[in-house]
């Protein structure tokens, strides 16, 4: 039982970072666009939106296997 647990448990802790990337990337342009449609389209906010989503993803992904695999002795 206790290996059915971490498997799904580290199968939520896959998925979720999937979402909160999703979440991110539609939200930037929210918070971060200016409301310029020139900005926003140009390669420096592209680039910001690929680093802060992968950054996000990445540590949701982090924290989650360590919840998931952080007691196993």
């Amino acid at each position: 039982m206790d290996n059915t647990l971490t498997i799904i448990f580290g199968i939520i802790a896959i998925l979720l970072p999937i979402m909160a990337g999703r979440l991110v990337w539609k939200c930037f342009d929210r918070y971060f666009g200016r409301n310029d449609e020139a900005y926003m389209d140009s390669l420096e906010f592209f680039l910001k939106k690929i680093g802060l989503t992968a950054l996000v993803a990445l540590i949701v992904l982090w924290v989650g296997m360590s919840l998931v695999f952080g007691n196993q002795s």
